[in-house]
């Protein structure tokens, strides 16, 4: 009885660990939307890169426009990337973080950090984005 106990507990244990897995297969999906959104930032899209936002962050900002004024005003980086690149995709335990390197229209380099969330319908959102300088300027 108590191996059963520890064996019905392990395969708990096991299934509420954060799957690596599910990172890599989720890759591809959660680059998208994050370059959906880059895109639809350099075409002044607010409709489409609002569509991306998380629904914490449309909470926040409540129209398309807040948001994207936000954006110009707060991330110049992300709103107009000369260029991007996507590095690492991680899971922090308290969800997904996606690192994207990217290149002003100054030539300047930075790393965003995305932070994401997966929603009923299964479609990954964007909850966050911290920019950081990175230490190499092109």
């Amino acid at each position: 009885m108590r191996n059963l106990l520890r064996v019905i507990l392990l395969g708990l244990l096991c299934f509420s660990l954060p799957s690596h897995k599910a990172v890599a297969s989720d890759s591809d999906a959660i680059q998208s939307v994050i370059a959906a959104q880059l895109e639809a930032f350099k075409r002044d899209d607010a409709a489409n890169a609002y569509s991306y936002a998380a629904p914490i962050i449309q909470q926040i900002f409540p129209t398309e426009e807040a948001f994207i004024d936000m954006v110009r005003k707060g991330y110049p980086q992300v709103y107009r990337p000369k260029a991007y690149g996507f590095g690492v995709l991680e899971d922090t335990g308290r969800g997904l973080s996606q690192s994207v390197s990217i290149t002003d229209q100054d030539g300047v380099n930075w790393t965003a950090l995305y932070t994401l969330e997966k929603g009923p319908d299964g479609t990954w959102k964007i909850t966050g984005v911290r920019i950081v300088k990175a230490d190499i300027i092109s």
